[in-house]
């Protein structure tokens, strides 16, 4: 994930009990479909490298119903989940709660529109947080003055994003002028596309949601993003498994984060999937549910273990090596850029926390050496 935006892994990883090779990227469906007891399954459509949909899960109680991620900003996004609701024989105003899974714009972007329009409560996880900070943009911009909507606006975030140095010292890879316009055209330079919500509703680890007549239980699960929530229906077997674990692909684990190693997160929140028994059935935020949480959990694990290895037999000829070197081992050509590289950056880093690596800085451009 770079700050401007979410994206999965282009990595595929085979999983036991999916159909396509990349079912995440399939376009949205129409079809409305209950997934579980009182648990129905929409999808909106996104526009994002590696996927072509968002999950918008309904549950069902005697109040209305609960959302879970709505989606994109944005009408197109509004309109697919309006005429899904009226498809499961609902409309927005039924709307009592909104669960985002975390902070970013595909899981967030409906959640404040419907609270807006219907009082709906949102709840997140207490660490939810802004994927991308327009307001600094805004500061130093000096742009408080424009329509945000503005194509003067929208040019002022286009060039602060494109000019500020990652944190391993490279510069933001520039998409094709066609990209950018492709980009404006669908919302994302401008502040609608980046808003959060202000949740209503913040939970903790292990807490006691009622939703649909039952008990769920919040599962914070850090790692893709630190905020990420998951939760957990021990009487039906049911978990929302958000972006933490797909069935085909696996989340980003992105360096563009304050916190810390986030793929040692990654690696414990995996570990806890693994320890949750009679798991009917996971729901994910892209792709389709699947039934085989633990075993899927352990793949995404090893694949990240392959990774880390790699790097670890790459630092022997790379000496000193930097984020773009070791990228271009990890990733195939056409993956290259910065998603790849914060991906590359996550990995290098967990790597210096373990002793592997030492981390140097030559005029501000990070290098990894092995410790050996």
């Amino acid at each position: 994930m770079t700050d401007s935006g979410t994206s999965e892994s282009q990595e595929t990883i085979t999983a036991h009990n999916h159909r396509h090779p990349k079912q995440e990227q399939e376009p949205a469906s129409e079809e409305v479909t209950e997934v579980a007891p009182d648990v129905i399954r929409t999808q909106l459509p996104v526009n994002l490298p590696g996927l072509g949909h968002v999950n918008c899960y309904v549950i069902e109680d005697k109040h209305g119903i609960a959302v879970v991620d709505p989606g994109l900003p944005g009408d197109d996004s509004w309109k697919a989940l309006s005429n899904r609701l009226k498809t499961a024989g609902y409309t927005v105003d039924n709307i009592h709660t909104v669960i985002v899974t975390h902070s970013h714009f595909d899981h967030f972007g409906g959640a404040e529109r419907i609270r807006s329009e219907t009082g709906a409560k949102i709840l997140t996880h207490r660490n939810f947080r802004k994927a991308f900070n327009r307001s600094e943009v805004e500061e130093n911009e000096d742009s408080d003055a424009l329509d945000p909507n503005s194509e003067e606006a929208q040019q002022a975030v286009i060039e602060r994003i494109f000019s500020e140095r990652l944190p391993w010292g490279t510069k933001r890879t520039k998409p094709a002028p066609e990209e950018i316009e492709r980009f404006r055209k669908m919302g994302r330079f401008n502040s609608s596309w980046f808003k959060t919500p202000e949740p209503n509703v913040e939970v903790e680890d292990n807490e006691i949601i009622e939703l649909g007549g039952r008990e769920w239980l919040s599962v914070h699960t850090p790692g893709h993003t630190n905020d990420h929530l998951c939760l957990w229906d021990p009487v039906n077997g049911i978990m929302f498994s958000g972006d933490h674990v797909l069935p085909s692909i696996t989340p980003h684990i992105g360096g563009i984060t304050p916190e810390s190693d986030p793929l040692a997160k990654f690696f414990g929140s995996l570990e806890r999937m693994t320890d949750f028994e009679n798991v009917m059935i996971a729901l994910p935020a892209h792709g389709h549910p699947f039934t085989n949480l633990k075993e899927r959990s352990i793949e995404i694990i090893d694949h990240h273990q392959e990774r880390l290895q790699t790097i670890r037999d790459a630092s022997h000829q790379l000496i000193e090596g930097t984020v773009t070197d070791y990228m271009r081992v990890l990733f195939s050509e056409r993956a290259w850029g910065d998603m790849a590289e914060s991906e590359t950056y996550a990995h290098l880093e967990h790597l210096k926390e373990s002793g592997d690596l030492t981390r140097a800085s030559n005029n501000g451009i990070f290098t990894y050496t092995n410790t050996d």
